[in-house]
């Protein structure tokens, strides 16, 4: 987004008295609050919801034709023409020199999985596609687990509690809550699964920028970390390992970040608004 335009959001919308007194409150107790540019204003807020439609209507394309056989870069190409048609713009692409449109993570990958026309998807994998979407210069970020052919239990339960650790997540947000309850909840779900938590990656704010203030661990204490501000956009995107928590990066590419151990890892990822009342998601 323009820097201009910004500022004028900003100054045709304050942020509501009553919780930047209470900001200014918090900040007074030490406590560690965002700054006042980075509280999504209405007009943003709107922008963010509409990036986020175009977001999760191309990972529902993707649904549609996922399957055992096809390239990863068919993937790519599936969101690089989806989001094109849409009137948006694929925010991985040339992204501080990432080559692709859109990440593709298979089995042993955490994240970060370049496409490739010789990578194909064979029966029993399972496959995290990472999508990030500017539309009018908001961004909207969201990823999702796709189970190939016939998976095994032990893989379609990880993929499972997965999505079942960014739900615990979810319901750990409490606007004046803190990013540490987040974290708390999901390594303490994870664990009890005997799963291990990536702590090295993690979710971050969006919205005016691909990541923005606060890095969102998914291991954390209650009531530590920045303060859940209303007005907050925020990625929650728990990376969970069969194995160990140990990850390591590909020193040929420099962007897939595989577990150490070579087992299986799974990822889900929303994007949020934090709300006077609870959360709301904006990408699915």
């Amino acid at each position: 987004m323009d820097e201009k335009q910004w500022k004028e959001i900003m100054e045709r919308e304050p942020i509501a008295p009553h919780i930047a007194e209470r900001m200014e409150q918090l900040r007074a107790h030490h406590q560690e609050v965002i700054d006042a540019e980075w509280i999504k204003r209405p007009t943003m807020i709107e922008g963010m919801r509409k990036a986020g439609t175009v977001n999760t209507g191309c990972l529902d394309e993707v649904a549609k034709h996922i399957h055992a056989g096809m390239s990863t870069q068919e993937i790519d190409d599936i969101v690089s023409s989806y989001t094109k048609q849409h009137g948006g713009i694929c925010a991985p692409l040339n992204y501080e020199g990432y080559p692709k449109s859109v990440c593709t993570s298979i089995n042993g990958e955490v994240c970060h999985g370049i496409p490739a026309r010789h990578r194909k998807l064979r029966d029993g994998d399972i496959i995290n596609v990472d999508c990030t979407t500017i539309l009018d210069g908001y961004y909207a970020d969201a990823s999702r687990m796709f189970l190939i052919g016939n998976v095994s239990e032990e893989r379609r339960r990880l993929v499972e509690e997965t999505k079942k650790c960014l739900e615990v997540g979810l319901q750990a947000v409490k606007p004046w809550g803190h990013v540490g309850d987040i974290g708390y909840a999901i390594s303490r779900y994870a664990r009890s699964k005997g799963y291990s938590v990536v702590r090295e990656l993690g979710g971050h704010g969006v919205g005016i920028g691909f990541h923005e203030d606060p890095f969102v661990s998914h291991v954390g204490k209650k009531d530590t970390g920045m303060v859940l501000v209303p007005g907050m956009t925020i990625t929650i995107e728990p990376m969970i390992n069969a194995g160990k928590a140990a990850v390591r990066l590909d020193p040929y590419n420099g962007w897939t970040v595989y577990t150490a151990d070579g087992k299986d890892s799974a990822q889900w990822e929303h994007t949020i608004l934090i709300t006077e009342t609870g959360y709301e998601i904006l990408t699915y």
